[in-house]
């Protein structure tokens, strides 16, 4: 089969596309037939190792110290084709259209896939693998923020950094629950925001929203870079701030938040639970919320689509195709 390899940390030349074994189930796993994965922010932070410090150490040691040794192909999300079971599965059969999150597992940079059947999902009726293969990380990303902010009808909710796989996602959810919406970002991904029920968009280049003297319920920061004490300042009483990517610092600080107010500053690292799969899939398929598509690239063109993400210009997703989808 053909996959992209990665042999060591660097740019994205350092995809290569090869022709390796394809792998067979154990017993309690699948084999996916792999028609559609994802690039994302995370992908590429783990390419080159440029991660938050509290995790580079960490990674460097379960990847390889010089080099990439335990994993050696890339891609956290993915959708396809159920191709065969081991012995013990009894989730799945042949031909069941799924998506998955390989976790730490990686691989979805690849024709053919083997995960564990509680990793799988059915795949909702009414989108494509591409579109499939996109909710595991902003999906259920999205999802946690706003549970955890305990977002209710009628608040006020901005979210920063919305233009992107998790921030497409938060923007539709927010909205089925009934929220009013503020979404930041650059100018060029403003009018999709528009299009996916943002009720309000702020230009991050033009205007810094914690200025504005505008006060919400829930504020989330999905990019990691809104200012911490401007972010609180711009919270209602008992408001609730997310950090989606906190730095150390701010990390520390979300713990002395509630300290010195009823305001709230959290810290938000998803778990991935099936109920939330189920509850994501009665959204889509209720035409509720819909997976955003900037470019697709055949994994031929991994590199390149790499390079697309890494510049930060992305409008929801990036997928890479393995084979026309169904």
């Amino acid at each position: 089969m053909k996959a992209v390899i990665w042999t060591q940390y660097g740019s994205p030349d350092v995809l290569q596309l090869k022709e390796v074994e394809k792998p067979a189930p154990k017993d309690n796993e699948v084999l996916i037939k792999i028609y559609a994965a994802t690039v994302t922010a995370g992908d590429c932070e783990v390419r080159t190792l440029k991660l938050p410090i509290l995790f580079r150490l960490p990674m460097r040691l379960y990847v390889g110290l010089s080099e990439p040794k335990r994993i050696t192909i890339l891609g956290q999300e993915l959708a396809g084709e159920i191709e065969a079971v081991g012995k013990e599965v009894t989730r799945f059969k042949k031909g069941n259209p799924v998506f998955a999150a390989t976790f730490f597992r990686f691989g979805a940079y690849a024709q053919y896939v083997c995960l564990p059947e509680t990793y799988p999902v059915l795949k909702p009726a009414n989108i494509t693998y591409e579109e499939a293969a996109t909710i595991p990380t902003g999906g259920i990303n999205g999802l946690h923020f706003l549970r955890v902010a305990n977002v209710q009808s009628g608040e006020r909710v901005l979210i920063n950094g919305a233009g992107g796989s998790i921030g497409t996602y938060a923007v539709q959810i927010a909205k089925s629950f009934g929220a009013e919406v503020t979404a930041v970002d650059s100018p060029e991904k403003l009018a999709m925001l528009r299009s996916i029920g943002a009720d309000h968009v702020i230009d991050y280049t033009q205007e810094d929203f914690t200025r504005r003297g505008e006060t919400y319920d829930v504020i989330i920061d999905v990019a990691g870079k809104s200012s911490f004490s401007g972010s609180v300042r711009s919270l209602k009483p008992k408001g609730r701030y997310i950090l989606g990517n906190a730095g150390l610092l701010n990390m520390i600080r979300a713990r002395w938040a509630p300290l010195t107010s009823e305001k709230k500053a959290i810290v938000a690292l998803a778990s991935y639970k099936s109920e939330d799969y189920t509850f994501l899939k009665e959204l889509i398929e209720a035409g509720k919320i819909k997976p955003v598509i900037d470019r697709s690239y055949p994994l031929e063109q991994i590199a390149e689509a790499h390079r697309y993400v890494e510049a930060g210009h992305k409008k929801g997703n990036v997928i890479i195709t393995m084979e026309k989808s169904l």
